[in-house]
Order: structure tokens, then sequence, then C-alpha cells
């Protein structure tokens, strides 16, 4: 099923963006998809994550960077989904229980730097290629595994719906989340709590199979009472350093009891390979951190930390160059591609800057669920459906790039 776990592939699919004849797809889900949709006893929930909706529209000859959140909403009840929810969500979540993580590891000497695990390629890549770090991966599991978990546990309560009829679809902007999806540690109960991933590409494909035309559509809003809302720090993930913006936003209040005074973290945002930045976090004091994307900067991070060249605290790292706005699923453009970049970052901020909040604890639904459901951040209940391990799988790749690059040098 995962076969990519015994090559040294991440899945990252960066290789469909930029190959010349266009020889190089994703496994196509669309037929899933439409087998759920069309079946009466399936309760279909869809997810769709940040950088999605300032992506989509160039499918549908919209300009680089349009945010058609609404439309997605109204296409997807077209489609006939029983439910319609944001990954954001669960964006807020991980922030909570990422950034308890981090407290926790601070306070009672644990291993540091503590490395975010969002980024499904990049877990890929540490586990292939640097084992010894994955002491210092964050346990929280990402946006779309935890909002697979809390759909088929907490809203099947909510709804009063069985969760062995629940298949959670996410729209994603990577082809890494198909296999991490896929993940045995990510089973429970014999199923999967996220059942089927599109990228980007291909819901533009099944809208247009179903005659949707995404500009055609009004905008439409989310009607869930417990899911349906989420804060500008979690729109942020779509973009390299937001994870850790977000979460520098949460561990500040609940280390020194007040908000930030400057919400926007300028120091982690651009497109610099590799950012650093350093933070007074009241009794913490100075706190480190530090924003790699892409493979070449996360195995220069990589090396640092090993090296003991600098001690951080945090570091955020993307496999896909930019983070998930430019994901291996997103839409392929012969038009420049930092201008179409550059266009769906400046909608990002833009949502996070108009958003009435704009930092995770602060979200209401997110402190809901905790009082009704998990109790508190990092308790034993969010340690069974939030939490996760990752493996050494250096041992069943045959050959890693970096041995492969090596032999090339030998011979020559």
């Amino acid at each position: 099923m995962n076969d990519h776990l015994h090559t040294a592939c991440v899945s990252c699919g960066q290789c469909t963006l930029v190959c010349p004849v266009g020889a190089l797809h994703e496994v196509d889900d669309t037929e899933k998809v439409i087998d759920f949709l069309y079946n009466p006893d399936v309760f279909t929930v869809f997810q769709f994550a940040p950088a999605i909706r300032v992506a989509l529209g160039e499918e549908f000859n919209m300009e680089p960077g349009a945010n058609v959140e609404g439309e997605m909403i109204t296409a997807l009840n077209q489609l006939g989904a029983d439910a319609v929810l944001d990954t954001n969500f669960t964006a807020d979540l991980v922030i909570m229980e990422e950034g308890t993580e981090l407290l926790n590891r601070i306070k009672n000497d644990q291993p540091l730097p503590l490395f975010t695990s969002c980024s499904p390629g990049w877990i890929n890549f540490i586990e292939k290629n640097y084992p010894e770090l994955l002491p210092n991966v964050s346990t929280t599991k990402s946006p779309q595994q935890c909002f697979g978990a809390i759909a088929k546990t907490y809203l099947a309560r909510k709804l009063k719906v069985d969760p062995a009829k629940m298949r959670v679809v996410s729209i994603m902007p990577c082809t890494a989340k198909k296999g991490e999806a896929q993940r045995e540690e990510f089973l429970r109960d014999c199923r999967p709590d996220v059942d089927v991933v599109l990228t980007t590409r291909e819901f533009a494909r099944l809208l247009k199979r179903e005659g949707i035309w995404l500009p055609d559509l009004e905008k439409g809003k989310y009607n869930n009472e417990w899911m349906g809302g989420y804060s500008g720090a979690a729109e942020i993930f779509a973009s390299t350093g937001g994870v850790m913006e977000a979460a520098v936003r949460t561990v500040y209040y609940v280390v020194t009891g007040n908000e930030l005074e400057t919400v926007d973290l300028e120091a982690v945002r651009g497109l610099d390979g590799i950012r650093e930045a350093e933070l007074e976090v009241g009794d913490l004091g100075t706190v480190s951190v530090a924003v790699a994307h892409g493979l070449k900067a996360a195995r220069e991070i990589c090396e640092r930390v090993k090296n003991g060249e600098k001690q951080y605290h945090f570091i955020e790292v993307m496999a896909c160059p930019g983070g998930c706005m430019d994901g291996g699923g997103q839409p392929r453009s012969k038009k420049a591609y930092k201008g179409n970049l550059l266009e769906r970052q400046k909608t990002i901020y833009k949502i996070d800057k108009e958003m009435p909040i704009r930092q995770s604890h602060n979200n209401p639904l997110i402190t809901g669920l905790y009082e009704d459901f998990l109790g508190e951040p990092n308790s034993h209940k969010c340690h069974e459906l939030l939490h996760t391990k990752y493996t050494d799988r250096k041992k069943v790749v045959k050959h890693t790039i970096a041995e492969i690059w090596e032999e090339i040098k030998a011979k020559n």
C-alpha cells in the first residue's frame, strides 16, 4: 500500500509540477469519492486545507491567489457532501497540542529542538535520512489526521452518525497526504481516520466532470456549530513559516498571560530557504526558532542540529518550497512560478489579517472541544486521538539520495 516507504522518495510530488511533458501525476482517487457520494449508506465529510482556497481558482481561469473558500463550500454541497468543514479548525487544534508539547519539553529538559510534524513529505524525509532525530519530532499528528480522528469520534457523536458509516475525504495541496492517510499508525478499529485524499488538481477535475464551474457559484458558509470556525493563525499554515508564527502567538500567551503586542511575526516570513528568529517569552527567556522549506534546506537544518552548530528550541520544516501553498498537488502553471506563489502567499496573509480572531487559543470552538470532549491539551484522550510516533525507515530503504550521491562522487 505504501511502497514509497521502502524507497528514497518522500512523495512530495514536486516532480509532478515540473515534468516537462506531464507524464508524472498523482494516483487519481476521484472515482472513490464519487462512490461515497452516490452511496446512500455513507455519510461523507469533506475537509479542505488552507492552501486550497488560494490556488484552486487557477484551475478555472481565475487570478492566482483568488480566495475561493465560499465557492468551494457551495461546490461541495452541490456534489452531495453530508458535511463540509475546514482543516483550519484542526490546524488551531494542532497549535494547542504542539505548543503545549514544546512548553513541556522546555520545562522538563526533554529533547530539543522540537521539529514540527505537519508536513508528511518532511516526515518521510527524516524517517529515511535522519532517524536519530526522530525523538525531536513532535508527536502531534498533522491537521489532516487530527481532523479525521475528531470527525469520527466527536463529530460523529454530535451528529448521531455511526463512525463505521462515515467517510472522511480530504482535499489537500499535497501528494504525500495520500500516503499519510494510509499509514498503519493512523488506523483505529481497523479503519483509517481519513479515507481518501484528493489533490487540488483532482478536485478541479471532479468538479468539471460533474459540470460545476467554480467562478459561477455563490459563496457558501459553514453551517456546523462544532467544527465550523477557525482563526487567522490556522490559515497561515498554508505558507512556509506559518506554523511557527501561529505557535509563537499561542505559546507567548500561555507563558505570559498576554497577547503578543505585534501579532505578525515578520522574522519568519519570506521565501529564504532557512530563516531564524529569537524572541523573549516571559519566564522562558530567549526562545530560538527556525523555519526551513524544501528538502535542501531540510537537510541543512538537520545537519546543523546534528553538529550542534546552533541551539534551537523549535523548528518548522516543510518539504515543499514555499510550504503547502506550492505543494505537489497544486495547479501546474506556465505562468511565472514565483508570481503565482507570491500572489497565493499575499492572500493567505490577507485572510489572517482580516480575521476577527487571529490566535488559535482564542477560537471558541477549540475551547469548546476541550471542555466538552478532550479535557485539556496533551491529556490522555488527546494522546489517544491526536498523537502518534514515527519509525526509523533508513534500514528498509536500499539507498538514500545522499548515499547515491556519495557513490556517484566516488566513481568520478
